[in-house]
């Protein structure tokens, strides 16, 4: 293919054509979105299974994350220097035979392993997906667009566990990872047919930051996985420490290198792109970490199955799903502040009322509606989110961008799953002593009355975590400045905004 600096195939601008595109690329991130938390709901039954601890299990989702996050950011790269079409069609291959290797382990480490493989291939998928999206849209319909790639985030997140609950529960755990194999096959066909070849672009690799951000990610996540399992041993603590200090040199390498930085930090000079980075790790954080701990409890103390226990999470589902079209239709017409700011406020107390009612005699009812607020509250973050982000980034750094956008979300996964495996871990050893080692509480209902009410005080607890970053999330939205995109209602035409009303 010939190197240009081409944005889009002529063909594909201002016609229908890019939809049918968007829709082959929204299958496959659906699926490697639904594989960041279908393991939630299956986590006494591989505990049980393959006779693992509770955060033995909580590596399973651990493993794909991070090798998700670790090398995201070069992914984005590689598809503008060898065809974001092509990286998008070999990290579907790896995925789809990882997903088979998953469904055919027999141990808990055999399951790690091929979780890292199946999240080296999603990695190299998702940077492709935002990437062509922003390349094939105009910028009229790119809102739209990158409204219907965020809200598929919002929607897969809280459909796994519920896919993984039926297929659990009526088939086997094998299941949850074999689902992926003709999924992958089909969207592989739709991708090869509908997708275009778009341009490249020349690159040269920073290798040195690919490094540094990849160790120091590693490190971190270890840490603080292991924390307590390790009794925060020394060498724990060395490799936060060396993880934070790695991370440091990281950002200022990128600083240093006047060639090509891995993270340009000229993306941050837009005010919008940053904010969304927190918004993003924010969401992300949450949907690894707020499952375990409602998962655990509808099973270990309501002695629900696993579909049951997943169809907790139905609520959420739909109105992420009713929602994503009149949310979306939003975001080229109001300030992100107002749209974002509304989402996390609904969100976070729905979270508290969840925690506050999570005993062993709540009434499910309960439990329902406020999943319903926080999926109303989700629907008005996913989408949104996603399509502020990119909407300023020139279109050279359209790789860079979604390389950066995908790693925060992914980051905030990674420390997502780490910290509540710690807290469950703590809030366990704390409340049952014995139970957070060797798991046992998690893997059968719990019949005395007793225990249970303490069980259910630990995932209480551990699911206020999930409510304060939530909290977290709606600071950070208050930063967002008004868009200056062309169509958007309450931005001036005529000439920019004042310095105070910029806001």
């Amino acid at each position: 293919m010939t190197t240009t600096s081409g944005t889009s195939t002529p063909e594909l601008v201002g016609g229908k054509k890019p939809w049918p595109a968007l829709f082959a690329l929204v299958l496959g991130f659906f699926m490697i979105l639904v594989d960041l938390t279908i393991v939630t709901v299956a986590t006494p039954t591989l505990i049980q299974d393959l006779d693992a601890s509770v955060n033995d299990v909580v590596w399973v989702s651990s493993a794909y994350t991070l090798a998700y996050a670790v090398p995201v950011l070069i992914t984005g790269r590689l598809g503008d220097r060898f065809g974001s079409k092509r990286l998008y069609l070999a990290g579907l291959t790896v995925f789809t035979l990882a997903s088979l290797w998953c469904g055919l382990t027999s141990t808990v480490g055999a399951l790690i392993l091929a979780r890292i493989v199946q999240g080296l291939g999603a990695s190299i998928m998702t940077p492709q997906t935002m990437a062509i999206i922003t390349r094939i849209f105009p910028p009229h319909a790119r809102g739209k667009a990158m409204a219907v790639w965020g809200a598929t985030a919002g929607v897969a997140m809280v459909v796994g566990p519920i896919l993984g609950g039926v297929l659990t529960d009526g088939l086997g755990w094998e299941w949850i990872f074999f689902v992926n194999v003709p999924v992958g096959i089909v969207g592989f066909v739709l991708a090869l047919r509908l997708v275009p070849s778009l341009p490249t672009h020349e690159h040269v690799f920073d290798w040195l930051g690919v490094a540094l951000s990849g160790v120091a990610l590693f490190l971190l996540a270890f840490g603080i996985q292991e924390g307590h399992q390790q009794d925060w041993a020394g060498w724990i603590i060395a490799m936060i420490v060396a993880g934070v200090a790695l991370m440091v040199a990281f950002v200022l390498w990128q600083r240093a290198n006047k060639r090509e930085p891995l993270v340009p930090l000229s993306l941050f000079s837009d005010r919008n792109f940053s904010v969304s980075t927190v918004a993003i790790s924010v969401m992300g954080f949450i949907a690894a970490s707020f499952g375990y701990p409602l998962m655990l409890w509808a099973q270990a103390v309501r002695g629900f199955d696993p579909t049951h226990a997943a169809l907790l999470m139905l609520p959420m589902a739909m109105m992420s799903i009713l929602l994503a079209k009149p949310v979306g239709d939003l975001t080229d017409r109001l300030h992100p502040r107002l749209i974002l700011g509304f989402g996390f406020a609904i969100s976070m107390v729905g979270m508290l009322l969840i925690t506050w009612r999570l005993t062993p005699d709540a009434a499910i009812w309960e439990i329902c509606v406020f999943q319903v607020l926080v999926g109303i509250g989700n629907a008005f973050i996913w989408a949104p989110t996603g399509a502020t982000a990119t909407r300023n980034l020139p279109m050279q750094l359209a790789g860079a961008g979604s390389g950066v956008y995908n790693a925060t979300r992914q980051v905030g996964a990674v420390i997502g799953s780490a910290a509540i495996a710690v807290l469950m871990d703590s809030m366990l050893a704390h409340y049952l002593p014995g139970a957070s080692a060797s798991g046992d509480a998690g893997a059968a209902q719990i019949a005395d009355p007793q225990a249970a009410d303490l069980f259910s005080q630990a995932m209480q607890h551990s699911l206020l975590l999930p409510a304060l970053v939530y909290a977290v999330g709606l600071v950070a939205v208050m930063f967002y400045e008004r868009p200056q995109h062309a169509g958007f209602a309450a931005a001036p035409r005529s000439q920019p905004a004042p310095a105070a009303a910029a806001d």
